[in-house]
């Protein structure tokens, strides 16, 4: 459980796995979706105001998503910050340095980070924001994402945004669909709200077939 520093209280959940016997090499981040009784996980989810990268010209994102995963309150997005003695810690800044750690051990490791509902949209952004903060070392690790069920998360910039460092990096992304999900289609990608996805859709009918 980590904190957010609006709501200061643990709400956001990830983990991170490593099977040490049959595939020491591979790190996973996975982040938890929406839990169907937590006012905190739907607040987070309604709330749709935009946080904009105005001084990098990256777009804009949706801000509920950027609150969960451990944006500040007056600072944003700082490279580094001094982290508490709390027993929770803000999501993004506490997987990061828990990355560096088992990465710096294990140089041939290769990450893949992945989520669902609530949890697709945090594992999409929590690369973001390695990305805004230049983490090519940990980038360089990174072999996908794997989003399932997730959200639009930003508008149409921060799309080309993504695509830019994603192509640079080399990082695959596979965002699922299955059928009429409504989470998928919402914020809603019209005049209003302007969200928008970005890359390849990976498309499930209720049959389960793919296209």
């Amino acid at each position: 459980m980590c904190l957010t520093d609006f709501e200061e209280r643990s709400t956001t959940q990830a983990f991170m796995m490593q099977d040490t016997q049959s595939n020491p090499n591979l790190i996973v981040v996975a982040f938890r979706g929406t839990q169907p009784f937590s006012a905190y996980d739907w607040k987070t989810n309604v709330d749709i105001s935009w946080y904009e990268l105005k001084d990098m010209g990256k777009g804009k994102i949706h801000s509920g998503f950027m609150k969960a995963l451990g944006m500040q309150k007056t600072k944003g997005w700082p490279k580094e910050i001094q982290q508490s003695t709390h027993q929770h810690q803000f999501a993004y800044y506490t997987l990061r340095q828990k990355l560096r750690e088992v990465l710096q051990e294990n140089q041939d490791a290769r990450l893949i980070v992945t989520g669902h509902s609530l949890g697709s949209a945090l594992a999409v952004l929590f690369v973001a924001v390695l990305m805004l903060h230049e983490e090519e070392w940990l980038l360089e690790k990174l072999e996908a994402v794997y989003t399932f069920g997730q959200p639009r998360v930003g508008d149409h910039k921060f799309g080309e945004f993504m695509i830019d460092k994603l192509r640079k990096f080399d990082v695959k992304y596979f965002r699922y669909v299955y059928s009429n999900d409504v989470v998928a289609r919402i914020p809603p990608d019209d005049d209003t709200f302007l969200s928008k996805h970005f890359g390849p859709c990976f498309y499930f009918n209720s049959f389960y077939n793919g296209k």
